[in-house]
Formats: structure tokens, C-alpha cells, sequence
């Protein structure tokens, strides 16, 4: 009886100190394309994760580099971008018609479009001569 107690705490001792040392390589577990997509998945869909993987990309010299090289790429093609919408006023309407489609169907957008748009005095002032435009246009229609 006393030596299966003890080959029990002996064998209890080793699942122990097993369970202790550390899982899986992270090199090796970043190695494999399928895993290391549902890892960088799962980050960016998750709001905490993905801030403090930000957070640690800013904080290295690398991530600051690609970073920079992204926010440069982006100015760059938001530059073209409104030269295409100015040079195409076809464009420019199907670009907003697809815009406040997106919108319609995510109200997270809509409120973030509207909350930009009324912040906006500009804006603002344009759709109030623009929503007079209308009622005056409505006006006439009624007249006639």
C-alpha cells in the first residue's frame, strides 16, 4: 500500500512539473501559415487585442517604419483619389451613391458619416441651401 502511494505522488510529481514547463514554441507556432492567420484573425477582430497590437508595433522600430510607410502610401492615394472624383464628376456620384448604400446598411457608419457631416459648418450650410432648393422645387411641382 505504501509504495502505490508513493508511485502515485511520484507520478503525480511529474505531471506536475510537466504541466509547469512552458507549450509551444512561439517561432515554431508562428511557422505554420494556417496558424499564424487565425492568430493575426483573431487579433484584429478583437478591439483590445488589436490596440495593444498596435501599441507594441509602435513601440518597435520595424512597426514604426511600416506604419509611417502605410499612413505615406494612404495620403498618397487619397490625393489621387480626389483628383479621379474631380476629373470624373460620374464617378464621384457612383462613389457617394455606393457610400450611402454602405451606409444603409451599417448603421455605425450612418452615424459616423452624419456626426462628421454636421460637425462640418460648410456641410452644414450646404444642405440647408440645398433642402430650401427642394422645398422651393416642391413648391413649384404643387403649383402646378
Amino acid at each position: 500500500m505504501k509504495s502505490l502511494q508513493k508511485l502515485s505522488l511520484f507520478v503525480g510529481l511529474i505531471i506536475f512539473f510537466s504541466s509547469c514547463q512552458s507549450g509551444a514554441d512561439v517561432s515554431q507556432t508562428l511557422s505554420k501559415t494556417e496558424t499564424r492567420a487565425d492568430m493575426m484573425n483573431k487579433i484584429a477582430n478583437d478591439s483590445t487585442m488589436a490596440n495593444e497590437m498596435l501599441e507594441t508595433m509602435m513601440n518597435s522600430q520595424n512597426g514604426k517604419m511600416m506604419m509611417q510607410q502605410h499612413q505615406a502610401m494612404m495620403m498618397r492615394d487619397k490625393g489621387s483619389m480626389m483628383n479621379m472624383m474631380t476629373s470624373s464628376p460620374t464617378m464621384m456620384h457612383s462613389m457617394m451613391i455606393n457610400m450611402m448604400e454602405a451606409c444603409k446598411r451599417d448603421t455605425a457608419m450612418m452615424s459616423g458619416m452624419c456626426t462628421a457631416m454636421m460637425e462640418n459648418k460648410d456641410m452644414m450650410d450646404m444642405m440647408e441651401k440645398m433642402k430650401g432648393k427642394k422645398m422651393d422645387m416642391e413648391m413649384e411641382g404643387m403649383k402646378h
